[in-house]
């Protein structure tokens, strides 16, 4: 039996310059009411997907349990697969496009978490107050009019990677 190369299991973690995990950018509403348009936001550092899921996936398994399927916008993100495997599971990866930047997480039948996805390239004020925006509780503002300031300066964020 030949044997099996685990060079790239598990993934490696990104890090920061000074070596420190690189934690998903997320914030959630406190109360998980699910009373408003979204239920949190996530500031994505690069438009790489197969990248960025897997740290997204395991934190919001920690505060919601298991994530099964994923649905994404296919113009907001470079290459997207139609799985990606999370701490050896498989999470299936819907398509749909003009989503406006926002992500659905699927933990089973009609539960639905729908997160505001902040284009990586945001500056950090812009980004955090449309990620405060999108926690509150009873949020009722669009991805569009979160996102205003983004699209203001010149329609579609460039990718910063």
């Amino acid at each position: 039996m030949a044997p099996m190369d685990l060079s790239s299991y598990p993934p490696p973690l990104r890090v920061d310059a000074l070596g420190a995990p690189l934690l998903p950018r997320l914030l959630l509403e406190a109360t998980m009411s699910r009373t408003g348009m979204f239920d949190g936001a996530w500031w994505p550092r690069s438009r790489h997907v197969q990248a960025e899921l897997p740290d997204l996936v395991t934190a919001l398994t920690a505060h919601l349990g298991s994530v099964l399927r994923i649905g994404l916008d296919t113009v907001a993100w470079d290459e997207v697969p139609r799985t990606v495997t999370v701490d050896g599971r498989v999470i299936r990866i819907n398509w749909f496009p003009g989503c406006d930047w926002t992500i659905s997480l699927t933990r089973g039948f009609q539960d639905h978490f729908l997160l505001l996805v902040v284009p990586p390239a945001t500056d950090a004020a812009t980004a955090s107050a449309a990620m405060a925006g999108a926690s509150t509780q009873r949020n009722h503002r669009t991805s569009a009019q979160l996102l205003a300031p983004v699209h203001s300066a010149g329609g579609r964020v460039a990718s910063q990677d």
